[in-house]
């Protein structure tokens, strides 16, 4: 099972960009439709939706592609 964040926390992922980090803004535990694509989510493998740090993008991603950032207050 992947780990599992709470809205608030700081995390970076990889991205074709590189490494990215932004802030938890969302966590779906349902199937969601987000960008036109269906982001399946159960409560033991959910989706969780963050904002990029230095731009307004929003991604969603499930907890194995991300990493918490310590150090960093909530």
């Amino acid at each position: 099972m992947a780990a599992t964040f709470k809205v608030g926390d700081h995390v970076t992922w990889n991205s074709e960009a590189g490494t990215v980090s932004g802030r938890i803004t969302r966590v779906h535990v349902r199937d969601t439709d987000y960008k036109g694509y269906t982001h399946h989510a159960t409560p033991d493998d959910p989706q969780y939706e963050i904002q990029s740090d230095k731009t307004a993008h929003v991604a969603m991603h499930k907890g194995a592609v991300l990493k918490k950032v310590r150090g960093r207050a909530s």
